[in-house]
């Protein structure tokens, strides 16, 4: 991929912030399972929390190609950080960006792009992931409010979050879908239990939990039923951006392991003139850089106004199998030492995991992508 100078430029800043503010840290906030809001205050002052918000409403005005570039250089230092800056970013802001009225846009981007709130989205249920149309919380529109009930889980930032851009069915229809958006100060609503993970624990994830919680009309995005519409649009740019997330572990843990090559010696030579641990660092390289090559190109798609369902899955699944088969192969170089935790390549191995489950599993991800190609076969011949 060849970046613009302004590109590139970007890169380096959110590269530099990384390493000076987000690496001291990562392996303790990984540990103790801690969520430092001052770092993502500081993510605000950097201009990235709003990256593709229109700076009239306190973004950056940006595109997906920058918010990838951000989501890879923030997943190479912290993965963890790099997550909750996604549903933050990606989920909830650029979500509202996009699709919300030009009142609930001056009300709450401003907040959210400055680092002062940080938002989330509630879409999964504990009965209805992959089937999203399959979700059980309800909204009855009751006077001047609506009343939401249900349950949400694995939610990102749940237990930090300030504010939730949430989906709820209205009617029986099964389509018949609304988008509100919730504060955490809501009559009605309230955090449920803290969701423990094998990674990405630097992220919290809880349930968000809806009694008859009281939300303003004014809160509805856009009219009753519109809202697989929004959560359709908005997953193609997520499952982009957050392949960024897996290129920026895998280069973390090619980087890592290909360092350790040259200075780890065995049978008085550097493991890395063994030809076992070449092939690993070749696989390791070529796969990275192809993944990276198709991430962009997709993103690109998307600022171009081009991007498809079959392009963003292609992306996100081998992006995601990419970061985890990498990460591995780093832990097989580094031995035993590569299973502890005096090294982070552990640590990279088990973030990388999520990317194959959040934002659709790999097996949703080659399903989307076998319908849409099969589609274009079987309208390209007369059977």
């Amino acid at each position: 991929m060849i970046f613009s100078q302004e590109q590139e430029m970007l890169a380096k800043t959110v590269r530099d912030f990384a390493e000076k503010e987000l690496a001291p840290g990562a392996a303790t906030r990984d540990e103790k399972e801690s969520f430092d809001r001052e770092l993502f205050v500081k993510l605000g002052e950097l201009g990235l929390l709003g990256i593709t918000v229109p700076e009239q409403y306190g973004g950056s005005g940006l595109n997906a190609t920058a918010a990838t570039i951000v989501m890879e250089e923030l997943g190479a230092v912290c993965a963890s950080t790099a997550l909750s800056y996604l549903a933050h970013s990606m989920l909830a802001v650029h979500n509202l960006s996009v699709n919300g009225s030009e009142d609930q846009k001056k009300k709450y981007l401003p907040k959210l792009c400055s680092g002062e709130w940080i938002g989330g989205m509630g879409m999964t249920e504990p009965g209805a992931g992959s089937d999203l149309l399959g979700m059980k919380t309800k909204a009855e529109k009751k006077g001047n409010v609506y009343l939401l009930n249900g349950t949400k889980t694995f939610i990102t930032n749940g237990s930090v979050g300030d504010f939730f851009l949430c989906y709820a069915r209205i009617g029986s229809e099964k389509k018949a879908i609304g988008t509100f958006l919730v504060e955490k100060s809501f009559k009605g609503f309230s955090v449920g239990k803290k969701l423990h993970k094998l990674g990405m624990r630097a992220s919290p994830t809880s349930e968000l939990v809806f009694e008859n919680c009281e939300v303003p009309k004014e809160n509805l995005v856009g009219r009753e039923g519109e809202s697989v519409g929004h959560m359709m649009r908005n997953l193609n740019i997520e499952r982009v951006t957050i392949a960024g997330i897996s290129n920026g572990i895998a280069r973390a843990a090619l980087d890592f392991s290909n360092k350790y090559s040259t200075q780890r010696r065995q049978f008085e030579r550097p493991i890395g003139h063994f030809q076992m641990v070449q092939k690993m660092i070749a696989d390791n390289f070529s796969h990275y850089m192809a993944s990276r090559a198709l991430t962009f190109h997709c993103a690109k798609l998307v600022d171009d106004q081009k991007g498809s369902n079959l392009m963003a899955a292609a992306c996100k699944v081998f992006a995601a199998e990419m970061a985890t088969k990498v990460a591995l192969n780093a832990i097989q170089i580094l031995g035993g030492y590569g299973y502890t935790k005096e090294y982070p390549v552990e640590r990279f191995m088990r973030d990388a995991k999520l990317m194959e489950i959040g934002a659709g599993t790999s097996e949703v991800m080659r399903l989307i992508i076998a319908r849409d190609l099969l589609k274009e076969i079987d309208s390209s011949y007369d059977w």
